[in-house]
């Protein structure tokens, strides 16, 4: 009769840790249970029907002894091979109904068959026929709370028999039920019983024990009574139990997975948002710290660049603290010429610099005079608001003809044109032909007044000096910089016979600003990086609280046949997920900090960065992986007998 037996226990006992000595619940027990059985196990508070029956449904392991189903030892199985068994072959209905309150009767229905891999329309239409065979049509759509108990009891039923439900568990059935809904409830069983389901009840009320064909009583964890109440039904086999893997690459299983998370985070949003607010501000400061990097590098090379893009300039003596520059007067128009003969040169210009007074009828102002070559405002980038540039021409007939800036019509023409006008520098009287556009200025005083004159009129009619003070070189936008001064300066010295100048790099000065710039930002993300750290411990925390609140929930999973795959799956995604959204947030918060930035008229623009941008995605993920692994590792691992227990 063992062999044949459905369920065999055998030796049994069930131990519990109570401080030092160790508490038998079960002590002994030695049953079988055929299918098509009816059985009631009934005792008093304590007695252990409630821990045999959670061996019976592979919910709890026994201490010692063996327990087999249909000939299979059950110590052998993992736990998904466990698993697998109570989502497929036993269903239980629990006194406490163990409902999940955020999904209504057929999403509670239809959980089973989830983890099961049933197509998504087959078991909703099953769902909603069992419902509807208990007499719940018109309760379809309602969740727990909407429900009384005796309906809630009946959603269980239609729960334990989702996916056939060959073995019915119940605990306690009539408990939780007035006596009308107690009697309907038997009536149900007893039902189930002749269509061929093994039904086991777990009782105290010797009433609700009749109406099973055998009833084991069990006192201080022995079984004192075994008897027959009736005619046991002919034994049966169920189908031999072989491991299933879970698989991870379900998607089905992933999409309800995705859906639970969903709910979860929207039935607790408080909880969910401050979960995300260490990962929106971490976020948030990220992308808005590179977009004021960028921004304020691209303002500060912008003003660089007014200063002429890519030039070297070209002084006299070993460098600004040389105090015997002005003696050196090697430079000379001819080295110009000779630099513009040079493949990476794309123009030259000479420069003779003085200052003085410029007068105009009865105005007289302070002012810069620049003796410069025709290439002067191709070098430094000048563009002309009216008028126009002197040529060549001018510079070899030292023509008294001068170029001025904004800031000098303003001065001397505030109400007229300035072409056409002459003035005096000094003693010398030039006519204005052109006037050029306002220009920030990276260095100096933008606020200055310039002019500029050919230079060899400021050498032949103004200073009497025959050497230059200095050489501004632009360089092809092609070719390397450095490469560039170094030609420059082969050639000058070859013509000097000596290194008696010094150059001065524009782009070596871009290189170093970019350079500071970068390394601010880095520091400055390196810090919010920080907080995206303790952004995510914030979320592995509330994760792991969150595990221990819904405790029961992942109890209620594990019964109906979740497998650890399944619960982890679960929790890692939420915990994604709530990164993911956190990330979203935080990336539309720097946006919005960008806009108030420029609302308020800040002298640049935050540049935001795509790269920082996917960055930023990428951290919140990782965050949720790696944060979210412990809490959901633990809610995997949880002990479903346990995790039922826990309120």
């Amino acid at each position: 009769m063992t062999e044949q037996a459905l369920l065999n226990i055998s030796g049994v006992y069930r131990t519990f840790a109570a401080g030092e000595q160790q508490l038998t619940v079960l002590s002994n027990i030695n049953l079988s249970i055929n299918r098509g059985e009816m059985v009631a196990i009934v005792g008093a508070s304590g007695s252990g029907k409630s821990t045999l029956m959670n061996i019976l449904g592979c919910l709890d392991k026994p201490s010692k002894g063996r327990y087999s189903i249909n000939g299979q030892d059950t110590s052998t199985m993992d736990a998904d091979q466990l698993a697998q068994l109570r989502r497929e072959h036993f269903g239980f209905i629990f006194q406490r109904y163990h409902l999940l309150g955020d999904l209504d009767a057929v999403g509670n229905v239809e959980i089973p068959a989830i983890y099961a891999g049933k197509d998504k329309k087959d078991r909703k239409k099953r769902a909603e026929s069992l419902l509807s065979r208990l007499g719940l049509a018109d309760r379809l759509n309602h969740k727990p709370s909407q429900l009384s108990g005796g309906q809630q009891q009946r959603v269980s039923v239609a729960r334990a028999l989702m996916n056939g439900g060959d073995v019915i568990l119940a605990d306690e059935p009539t408990g939780a039920l007035d006596s009308h809904s107690g009697k309907d409830m038997m009536a149900l069983l007893q039902e189930l019983h002749h269509d061929g389901h093994t039904i086991i009840i777990v009782t105290h009320d010797m009433d609700v024990a009749h109406f099973a064909d055998r009833i084991i009583e069990l006192k201080d964890g022995v079984v004192i009574r075994d008897a027959l109440n009736g005619k046991a039904a002919e034994q049966q086999k169920l189908p031999e139990i072989k491991s299933q893997p879970s698989s991870w690459l379900n998607w089905d299983r992933y999409i309800e997975a995705f859906k639970m998370a969903l709910i979860a985070m929207l039935s607790h949003r408080v909880r969910t948002f401050l979960t995300m607010l260490g990962i929106i501000i971490g976020i948030a400061s990220v992308v808005s710290v590179v977009a004021l990097g960028n921004g304020s590098q691209q303002s500060v090379l912008e003003n660089i660049s007014s200063m002429g893009t890519n030039t070297i300039d070209v002084r006299s003596g070993s460098g600004f603290g040389d105090r015997r520059a002005g003696r050196v007067r090697t430079l000379t128009a001819q080295d110009s010429d000779a630099l513009k003969v040079l493949p990476y040169v794309d123009s030259v210009t000479p420069s003779i610099s003085s200052s003085g007074t410029i007068r105009y009828t009865n105005k007289a102002v302070s002012a810069s005079f620049n003796g410069v070559g025709a290439e002067y405002f191709r070098v430094r980038g000048y563009e002309l608001a009216e008028g126009q540039f002197w040529d060549e021409t001018s510079v070899l007939n030292l023509a008294q003809e001068a170029v001025i800036d904004d800031n000098t019509r303003q001065s001397l023409f505030p109400k007229r044109s300035a072409i056409g006008a002459v003035v005096f520098l000094g003693d010398l009287p030039v006519r204005i032909i052109g006037v050029t556009k306002a220009k920030e200025s990276a260095f100096g005083n933008s606020d200055a007044l310039n002019v500029w004159v050919p230079y060899t009129t400021v050498s032949g009619r103004m200073v009497g000096q025959r050497y230059l003070d200095s050489i501004t070189v632009r360089i092809n936008q092609s070719a390397p910089s450095n490469a560039a001064e170094q030609g420059i300066i082969s050639l000058l010295k070859m013509r000097h016979g000596t290194e008696d100048f010094f150059t001065i790099n524009t782009d070596t000065i871009r290189e170093s600003i970019e350079k500071t710039t970068q390394t601010m930002t880095l520091l400055i993300s390196a810090i919010a990086v920080i907080s995206l750290i303790v952004g995510g411990i914030g979320v592995m925390n509330i994760m792991l609280v969150s595990v221990t609140e819904r405790t029961r929930e992942i109890g209620v999973r594990m019964a109906v046949g979740a497998r650890q795959g399944d619960i982890l799956r679960q929790f890692l995604i939420e915990a994604v997920l709530v990164c993911l959204c956190g990330g979203i947030i935080g990336i539309g918060l720097a946006y919005l900090i960008g806009q108030i930035f420029a609302f308020t008229g800040g002298s640049f623009q935050m540049i935001y960065s795509t790269t920082s941008i996917v960055a930023a995605f990428a951290c919140s993920t990782l965050i949720g992986i790696l944060f979210g692994f412990l809490p959901a590792r633990n809610a995997a691992q949880l002990d479903p007998v346990d995790a039922l227990a826990r309120e």
